[in-house]
C-alpha cells in the first residue's frame, strides 16, 4: 500500500508538526478537558480531510502530526482547530472563563509548524540522477524488445 493519499488530480503526501499552547501556558489541558481538546481536534481535523498521524495532549500544550491534503492551508487547519476547540471547551467547561486575564481566549496567540517528510539529502539525490536513471531505462527496455 502506498503512502500517498490521492484526489481527483493529484497524488500527496503533506505531513506536518503542529506544536501550540494554552493561554499564559495555564496547566488545563488534562483529565476531561485534556480528553475533550483530544476528541475535538480528532473530530474537526476529520472535517477538513486530514488524518492525525500523531496526537499527544499536554497538560500546557499540544503536539500533533497530522496529513493535510494539498488544497487546504496550514493555516485553514490551525485556524479551526483552535478555534472551534476553544469554542468546544468553554462550552462544555464555562468555569474556565473564571480564570483572571482569561477573557475569551483558550489558546495563546500562533503556533509553530514544521515539515515532517523525506529526508532531504535523498531527495536531491533523486532530481539530480532522475534523468539518467530514466536513460538507463529506456536503454534496457530497446535492447529487451530488438
Amino acid at each position: 500500500m502506498s503512502r500517498f493519499k490521492k484526489l481527483s488530480h493529484v497524488i500527496w503526501h503533506c505531513q506536518y508538526h503542529f506544536a501550540w499552547v494554552t493561554k499564559y501556558r495555564y496547566k488545563v489541558l488534562e483529565g476531561d478537558i485534556g480528553q475533550e481538546v483530544y476528541n475535538c481536534i480528532q473530530v474537526f481535523a476529520g472535517y477538513k480531510g486530514c488524518q492525525i498521524v500523531e496526537l499527544n495532549v499536554q497538560k500546557d500544550h499540544v503536539h500533533m502530526i497530522t496529513m493535510i491534503p494539498p488544497k487546504i492551508s496550514v493555516s485553514e487547519v490551525m485556524g479551526i482547530l483552535k478555534g472551534r476547540t476553544a469554542i468546544r471547551v468553554f462550552k462544555k467547561f464555562p468555569n474556565l472563563k473564571n480564570k483572571p486575564y482569561w477573557g475569551n481566549h483558550f489558546w495563546a496567540p500562533g503556533y509553530c509548524v514544521d515539515t515532517v517528510g523525506l529526508d532531504a539529502e535523498k531527495i536531491r539525490k533523486y532530481v539530480k540522477y532522475q534523468e539518467n536513471k530514466e536513460r538507463l531505462e529506456e536503454q534496457q527496455l530497446k535492447f529487451n524488445f530488438t
